[in-house]
């Protein structure tokens, strides 16, 4: 096994997994806990905040990592499995230093912190040893000289930002699928999260939005002015935005509607009007829809988008026209296995399912649940009583509804 590196940056061990002795792995690295008292002396850094399986944060001191290289983490294997509280007296490196203001007395420099390195200091304990430091842009340059210094030389460093910024950590958040994104998010401090929330994109903060937690999903939108809050819900799925408009207020939810587009805004007040837990209330409105004179190449340029969900791409509906939800009259479905196996040229009208019955919007939790069940199937087209398509069911949907509440935060327990 080689040597861990003799330094390591912190914003690069964020997301890297982390094994036991026997190679299995048993959590990911999340960021870094320093006890920061002093700009003169290195900071002892105390462990990592690790998420296990159920999006769980743990502590793991840094006395039971045994090796770091540039793709993993490695520890004794015996994890401590209470959850992360953070104490008064720690600094979440990733969370609370990125984009602190510091300033170089040395050279006079100015800027924000983008990376901390640690290193083992002669006694074996981890330090916070260097600091990463990045000038503002000046003129038509990008991105503004860095410079990569002393803990020592680094004048800022313990001091507390009521507006500090997020550029780097928003950085970082990016590099992570929504749902890890989402769980480092959810433990920020609230100053640093409002700061997030205001740096990311529309698009970004919708996809993030997703995968957090009722309560979150509501405070963080009710921190956005109105005309931001519409548009990160335009970006949102329909019956997630759905879900979400219907735990706020009344009021704040009319406002919310009538300043979305009104096709967006169209697709969520349908969805709203059918019973909770039901297919129509849990039906994603834009599946892949294509007329009968499509072909198969046609279909599989459709579902190869990156933006559609696996179970979302797994099937086509074939709709006489009109195309968008409610369409014309549900011909039947194509499955991608199916599509794969025909001529691209060939229409996609020849390779359909149509034994396959459909779901009616007022079915049941339990009776969507039993019918992808017994077709196999990961998603199910929902049609009303003229069979005109209302939208598509999915596994991932039906999951989201059966699951408990809350059970995005929910702590679970390791076998």
């Amino acid at each position: 096994m080689s040597t861990t590196p003799a330094r390591v940056y912190a914003a690069r061990l964020v997301g890297l997994p982390i094994f036991d002795p026997q190679g299995d792995q048993v959590a990911k690295v999340r960021d870094l806990v320093a006890a920061v008292r002093s700009e003169v002396s290195q900071p002892r850094v105390l462990g990592m905040v690790a998420e296990v399986f159920g999006r769980r944060r743990i502590f793991v001191p840094m006395t039971r990592v045994t090796h770091i290289d540039a793709g993993s983490v490695y520890t004794t294997g015996l994890l401590n499995m209470r959850r992360f509280e953070q104490r008064s007296t720690e600094t979440l490196v990733i969370g609370e230093m990125l984009d602190r203001e510091v300033s170089i007395p040395s050279s006079g420099v100015r800027g924000t912190v983008y990376d901390v390195a640690m290193e083992q200091a002669r006694n074996r304990d981890w330090v916070l040893s260097r600091v990463a430091v990045q000038e503002p842009s000046k003129g038509l340059r990008r991105r503004g000289q860095t410079h990569v210094v002393e803990w020592r030389d680094v004048d800022g460093l313990t001091r507390r930002e009521e507006t500090q910024g997020a550029t780097h950590l928003v950085h970082a958040l990016n590099e992570m699928r929504p749902a890890d994104a989402a769980s480092m998010i959810h433990d920020l401090p609230r100053e640093r999260r409002t700061a997030v929330v205001a740096a990311l994109d529309d698009e970004r903060l919708a996809d993030v939005l997703e995968e957090l937690p009722e309560e979150d999903q509501v405070d963080i939108l009710s921190q956005l002015d109105s005309e931001r809050a519409a548009d990160v819900l335009e970006e949102m799925s329909a019956d997630d935005a759905a879900d979400l408009i219907a735990d706020l207020s009344p009021e704040t939810a009319e406002v919310l509607l009538d300043l979305m587009e009104p096709a967006e805004a169209e697709d969520v007040r349908r969805l709203m009007s059918y019973v909770e837990n039901t297919a129509g209330a849990m039906m994603t409105p834009e599946p892949v829809i294509l007329g009968p004179d499509a072909t198969i190449a046609d279909a599989l340029a459709h579902v190869r988008n990156p933006e559609l969900t696996p179970a979302l791409a797994a099937l086509v509906y074939v709709c006489r026209p009109p195309l968008e939800t409610p369409t014309g009259r549900l011909l039947g479905v194509a499955h991608i296995q199916r599509l794969l196996r025909e001529p691209p040229s060939t229409l996609v009208a020849g390779a359909l399912d149509d034994s396959m019955e459909n779901l009616r919007p007022e079915a049941t939790i339990d009776q969507v649940a039993a019918h992808l069940a017994t077709y196999n199937l990961v998603a199910a087209p929902v049609v009303d009583e003229n069979g005109h398509l209302l939208g598509a069911v999915t596994v991932d949907d039906l999951l989201d509804h059966m699951l408990p509440e809350g059970w995005r935060d929910r702590t679970v327990r390791r076998g």
